[in-house]
């Protein structure tokens, strides 16, 4: 009983810190500030991050689910977090209407976050 505590804190501490990871690099990679943002009620800016965390956690949980050991597990969030730093490249001309605070922008990123982590996700079983 005592392992399996042991491992559940592992890899739930070791998720957070990855989640924790993430998040740090991606508000600094987009050209805008996502929290001072959605402190003023900037609804695109907390869609947008909301779907890119979406789009990271969902790998991260399918390597929980599929790797062996926490560095494997480690290995898919740092593929995941380059995948995602990808969908913001490709659909960067829209960082400057989310900033901006249209909502229609915010969805569409949000939207290819999920899909792609989705998609990573699903990959992680293979």
């Amino acid at each position: 009983m005592l392992n399996a505590v042991f491992a559940f804190l592992t890899y739930l501490g070791t998720a957070v810190v990855l989640l924790a990871a993430f998040v740090f690099i991606y508000i600094r990679f987009t050209p805008y500030k996502e929290f001072e943002l959605i402190a003023q009620n900037n609804d695109a800016a907390a869609i947008a991050l909301a779907g890119a965390v979406l789009g990271f956690t969902f790998p991260l949980l399918s390597s929980i689910y599929y790797t062996q050991s926490i560095p494997e597990m480690a290995l898919w969030a740092a593929i995941t977090c380059v995948v995602q730093l990808c969908v913001f490249i490709v659909l960067r001309k829209q960082a400057k209407r989310i900033e901006e605070g249209h909502i229609s922008s915010a969805i569409m990123v949000a939207t290819f976050s999920i899909a792609v982590g989705l998609l990573n996700a699903v990959s992680i079983s293979h």
